[in-house]
């Protein structure tokens, strides 16, 4: 990637990453606050803010991570701590659709009075994000045995670089528009079609 493009990228990262842990944190101390006093209100809130803005941080922050290793030499595979974020990035992903969200839902809606399983997942969120920027920045460990020691990306097409840029707006305006709900159309397709299209690409040049 070129310098500018890269920073762009990485800015955009960091800043969506710093928001969902803001939002994550907020969300903590809604739920912690309806579980001990039993106000349906702040679970409404919560919902509000996991729906309209956490959910949207968080796909930004993935997905703009996700690009950044497949445009780069980072890759996935080539670092434990790489790899490490993305093992975490895909359980914070099945957590919160299957766990965190439905159960977020129905306190919202009074179909349930008290869940403390919603608290621990919204801690163990709040605690997996401020792992992965550890990671991020010690960069601990050595390299995985699936590391070779020449590895020649090419480099992004523009079209990747301005997609990842500009697939969080268009989801949200898709989201908040048209459908009103999260619907990460434009974040899922950019987040596995440019690294299926990398790897065939690597495929091709590098013997097996």
């Amino acid at each position: 990637m070129t310098p500018s493009s890269r920073d762009l990228v990485v800015w955009l990262h960091v800043v969506s990453s710093v928001g969902w842990m803001s939002q994550a944190l907020a969300l903590l101390a809604l739920t912690f606050h309806g579980w001990v006093a039993g106000d349906r209100g702040a679970y409404e809130m919560a919902e509000l803010l996991d729906n309209h803005v956490l959910l949207h941080l968080a796909n930004t922050s993935i997905l703009t991570g996700i690009m950044l290793s497949a445009m780069t030499r980072w890759g996935f595979f080539r670092h434990w701590w790489v790899l490490i974020k993305f093992v975490i990035t895909l359980t914070q992903l099945h957590v919160a659709i299957l766990l965190l969200g439905p159960r977020l839902t129905d306190l919202a809606e009074g179909r349930r009075e008290s869940d403390p399983a919603l608290l621990v997942a919204t801690l163990l969120m709040v605690l997996a994000i401020a792992f992965q920027a550890w990671l991020s920045v010690a960069k601990p460990w050595k390299r995985t045995s699936w590391a070779r020691a020449r590895f020649d990306v090419p480099p992004p097409p523009r079209w990747a670089v301005a997609l990842t840029l500009t697939a969080p707006v268009l989801d949200y305006l898709l989201a908040e528009v048209v459908f009103g709900h999260p619907a990460p159309l434009f974040a899922a397709l950019t987040a596995v079609g440019y690294p299926v299209r990398r790897g065939v690409r690597l495929a091709r040049r590098v013997p097996a």
